[in-house]
């Protein structure tokens, strides 16, 4: 990326959902940027668009701050000294209570330039979610948001808050869950009536979603039973007693989805089951490292017959990176064939130009080796460039047949545990590395949570790790298991 001398930094606001309710700028910047310095309570998927920048997490959440605020804007002026162009990216709006303002400050004293770029604010967001407008003609005539707790005086609420109990308009306190019992006594004491309508919302990037809804005189008992956690929204007025939600009925409102996954695969699940209702989780993600390979890229320019052997759209993307680093002109291959174990690995070699000239009807390694000792011809050896995690079955199997063959790691998938969610009705599974990952750190699959795989080789290990029944996708692709999730949540809704 050219760029001049002196860095940048860009405050921009994630919003309080998923990465489609990030501005479009916000987005573009994302995806140019070198380095990310990120908020706990962001949409993990807006990483994806980070691509190879630089990732610091510094996300603070109620209890548990992981970076000090001033450790953080040090690393925001140390990055744009070093020349990078540096998004922040913090939930919500940088303005709203985001302390965007204090990064800014320091920005100013450092000399460093810098730029904000809004984002939907929870305070208005996570409301609406819940059907709650936080303004309606001749209910409520203004908003009026406020913190839960102030950072000079430690966690206590603000001193004029019984002036805020005379006011009309409507009460949003953020961050104030922890005080909620004292929020409500104090404007009642200052006037405003028990009987106001109050709710209680969290959403979002939030661990647990509820909206619990009540008085003022009984929000927090309310709130106390459902047990709501931390990041939430208080609406105090009479739009809290509004309904307003969505009556669009998609078919799998309500589900709740783990993924396990690399990132590319994820994002194809997480677009498909997001579009039907569904809210997803990445329950442990998958970095993919290309290795070092110890074969020459020229090799596949010999003038001999060979085949290429690719096994994900992961693989063709790492083997094309391979090749351009080797400075291999595509024109060269005219000897080398290709073959893909299914339609999407398929489609993935196409967007590089290249028609695959087999590709069995079972995605499956089985089904690959098998069509490749009927295709491959005296004389032309096999070569396989995969996941360092994958089965040696179709090397075995060429091998007993007599077929050449050499099996090259290409890449690894390195798995990384997200921190415990909400409960989940589905756990899907990508691949058998994925399974091993998980029970890595996992003794059982939670307790109600489905458990749904792509294919049998990914159903043999999770056979292996749990007696749990558990769901096979009929088609190994994203496609197969959103099918497969939507007949069983239709069956079982």
């Amino acid at each position: 990326m050219n760029r001049e001398t002196a860095g940048r930094v860009y405050l921009v606001g994630a919003g309080c959902g998923g990465r489609e309710l990030m501005t479009l700028r916000g987005l573009e910047l994302l995806r140019n940027c070198d380095a990310v310095v990120y908020d706990a309570l962001i949409d993990p998927a807006l990483l994806d668009d980070a691509g190879g920048a630089e990732r610091y997490g510094v996300g603070k959440r109620c209890g548990r701050h992981s970076v000090p605020q001033g450790d953080t804007n040090e690393l925001l002026v140390k990055l744009a000294r070093e020349g990078k162009t540096v998004v922040r990216l913090k939930g919500g709006d940088p303005f709203v209570f985001g302390r965007g303002g204090e990064e800014i400050l320091a920005l100013q004293a450092a000399g460093v330039p810098y730029e904000e770029v809004p984002g939907i604010s929870s305070a208005i967001a996570i409301p609406a979610a819940a059907g709650i407008p936080v303004t309606h003609r001749e209910v409520s005539r203004s908003f009026h948001v406020i913190t839960g707790h102030t950072n000079a005086l430690g966690d206590v609420l603000p001193e004029s808050i019984e002036t805020l109990a005379a006011l009309q308009g409507t009460l949003i306190f953020l961050m104030g869950l922890s005080g909620l019992e004292q929020i409500a006594r104090r404007l009642m004491d200052g006037g405003k009536a028990p009987d106001t309508p109050a709710a209680v919302v969290s959403g979002g990037n939030a661990p647990r979603r509820a909206a619990v809804r009540g008085v003022l005189a009984d929000i927090a008992q309310k709130v106390r039973e459902a047990r709501v956690q931390a990041p939430a929204v208080i609406v105090i007025g009479p739009v809290a007693a509004l309904e307003m939600g969505p009556t669009i009925v998609y078919p799998l409102a309500g589900a709740r989805i783990g993924l396990v996954g690399t990132p590319s695969f994820t994002r194809k699940l997480e677009q498909g089951f997001q579009a039907l209702g569904a809210k997803t989780v990445r329950t442990a993600a998958a970095r993919v490292e290309r290795r070092a390979m110890d074969f020459r890229a020229e090799e596949l320019c010999a003038p001999r017959d060979k085949w290429a052997v690719l096994t994900s759209a992961n693989g063709v993307r790492c083997f094309f990176q391979w090749l351009e680093e080797e400075r291999i002109d595509l024109r060269r291959l005219g000897r080398c064939k290709f073959a893909v174990i299914g339609e999407a690995t398929g489609r993935a070699l196409k967007a590089h130009g290249i028609l695959a000239d087999l590709c069995p009807e079972t995605a499956t390694g089985a089904a690959l080796a098998e069509a490749l000792c009927k295709t491959v011809a005296q004389g032309e050896e096999v070569l396989l460039f995969r996941s360092a995690s994958s089965s040696d079955l179709m090397a075995r199997t060429l091998a007993e047949h007599r077929i050449p063959v050499r099996d090259f790691d290409l890449y690894d998938a390195v798995f990384s545990q997200a921190e415990a969610e909400e409960p989940l009705d589905y756990l899907i599974f990508a691949s058998a590395g994925g399974v091993k990952a998980y029970f890595k750190n996992h003794s059982a699959l939670p307790e109600g949570t489905v458990a749904v795989c792509i294919g049998p080789v990914s159903a043999e290990e999770l056979a292996h790790q749990t007696d749990a029944p558990f769901l096979t996708a009929p088609e190994i692709s994203a496609e197969g298991i959103i099918r497969c999730v939507c007949g069983h949540w239709g069956s079982s809704a």
